[in-house]
């Protein structure tokens, strides 16, 4: 409930040309216990005192000369955050009345004053006022509780995601950078194409999850330093399918992002990709940036296999694959990137 204490230390303003009702309304005021009353005779001035101030009561009279209640009103809309306008009005015309709370006043005094009639508007007017007031702060005070628990949760979903990503890639990659770098490559394409920073972000944090299929793969196929036989390459081809099970019927977008990318980060352009063989823009648009992304990385890190290439000869690789492995379009997004991804990429 809110306090009388609290009610007579709101703040009131008084708006009347006429300096004698301002004076009845103040002495009626102040000597109710009201303490955080004042007033001004210029309409002009109201919107500029209630920016600063935030009154929680203006008693406000509507025939002024210059501008009058309705005009000050409006004006007060465009500054009253909580679209409620604390307006007392202020007049002798009964059929003003009606007109003035279709325009937002919440209530009205009638000339001549009534002592009992203004103290209880006022009081009344206040007390619905303070009300509100709390209730948009413990509401805010919830959005804001909310929020954080929020992003609390997003960013315990990525620290397990990172760590679990990581774990697969140490089995080949024994300082991780390349999940490090998928997730960069990615979003900047992905930024590229035009997606929003929240795609962006999801990008970042979705592109390193593209081999955890790799945790099924036997360590004699996915460290072997040869080449792989017929056999040992369809099992090592299964880690796109494996990768999909670990995050299928994800719940967050993240996870989806995820599955999405590791189911086919494999597939090419033309088809002859796997695990389904898909053609062109069949392949989702994330896996195709997630190919790309990777093939570009792979080249230019060392493998257990090989050794890597200069970034000059893996541009030239991706830009020789346009239309067979990669997209396109993506080819030629990422060649205008690729003086930008020299200076960014660790």
């Amino acid at each position: 409930m809110i306090s009388e204490s609290d009610i007579h230390l709101a703040k009131i303003l008084i708006v009347d040309d006429q300096e004698a009702n301002v004076l009845l309304l103040a002495r009626i005021l102040g000597g109710s216990g009201y303490v955080s009353v004042t007033s001004t005779t210029d309409p002009t001035q109201v919107r500029d005192l209630h920016r600063v101030n935030g009154y929680d009561v203006i008693l406000l009279d509507l025939r002024m000369p210059g501008m009058n209640g309705f005009e000050v009103m409006e004006e007060l809309k465009e500054v009253e955050k909580d679209a409620y306008l604390p307006v007392i009005v202020v007049t002798a015309a009964s059929e003003e009345k009606l007109r003035a709370l279709s325009a937002g006043a919440k209530d009205f005094v009638s000339k001549p004053f009534d002592v009992s009639e203004v103290l209880t508007r006022v009081h009344n007017l206040l007390e619905v006022r303070l009300l509100y007031r709390r209730v948009r702060q413990a509401n805010e005070l919830l959005e804001l509780r909310v929020l954080e628990r929020t992003t609390e949760l997003r960013e315990t979903q990525v620290e397990v995601v990172r760590r679990l990503t990581h774990a697969a890639e140490m089995r080949d990659d024994a300082t991780g950078l390349h999940v490090v770098r998928m997730g960069l490559l990615c979003a900047r394409l992905g930024e590229a194409t035009g997606m929003g920073a929240a795609e962006c972000e999801l990008l970042l944090n979705a592109g390193p999850m593209h081999d955890i299929g790799k945790i099924g793969i036997p360590d004699a196929i996915l460290l072997k330093p040869g080449k792989l036989t017929p056999a040992e390459w369809e099992v090592m081809k299964t880690h796109t399918t494996i990768g999909a099970d670990i995050l299928d019927d994800g719940q967050c977008e993240l996870i989806r992002f995820g599955c999405v990318m590791a189911l086919g980060h494999h597939e090419k352009w033309d088809g002859s990709g796997y695990p389904q063989g898909l053609v062109g823009e069949k392949i989702p648009l994330l896996a195709r940036i997630c190919g790309l992304c990777d093939v570009f990385d792979a080249l230019t890190s060392d493998r257990p296999y090989k050794k890597a290439w200069s970034v000059d000869d893996a541009a030239a690789h991706i830009h020789e694959q346009s239309g067979i492995h990669f997209d396109p379009a993506l080819v030629e997004l990422f060649a205008k990137l690729l003086p930008e991804l020299r200076e960014t990429l660790p």
